[in-house]
């Protein structure tokens, strides 16, 4: 079971990233998949999740402007940036989580880096 999230990047305030988060040796369909962030100095927070059905929920701080999205058939969660700001700069992780007959479990991706400057 991994997830690998790639996509960050250095750019601009005001601009856009896509952030993706591929899943190998195991089908995301049965798995809410949350993106988190951790900013140097600061807890790692959550920025957005989406359901196995598809339902969504995202922090005030990125709401309007993130999107969390996911493509079962290229086994794949997307996160959408717009309008970024500084203060998204962060390690962005993605987290699986699934609910089995034997209990809950969590699978972290590695983190991408997104760095917001001028």
């Amino acid at each position: 079971v991994q997830l690998q999230a790639s996509g960050g990047g250095l750019v601009q305030p005001g601009g856009s990233l896509r952030l993706s988060c591929a899943a190998s040796g195991f089908t995301l369909d049965d798995y809410d998949i949350g993106w988190y962030r951790q900013a140097p100095g600061k807890q790692r927070e959550l920025v957005a999740v989406i359901t196995k059905g598809g339902r969504t929920n995202y922090a005030d701080s990125v709401k309007g402007r993130f999107t969390i999205s996911r493509d079962n058939a290229k086994n794949t969660v997307y996160l959408q940036m717009n309008s970024l700001k500084f203060e998204d700069t962060a390690i962005y992780y993605c987290k699986g989580t699934v609910v089995t007959g034997s209990g809950v479990y969590d699978y972290w991706g590695q983190g991408t880096l997104v760095t917001v400057s001028s």
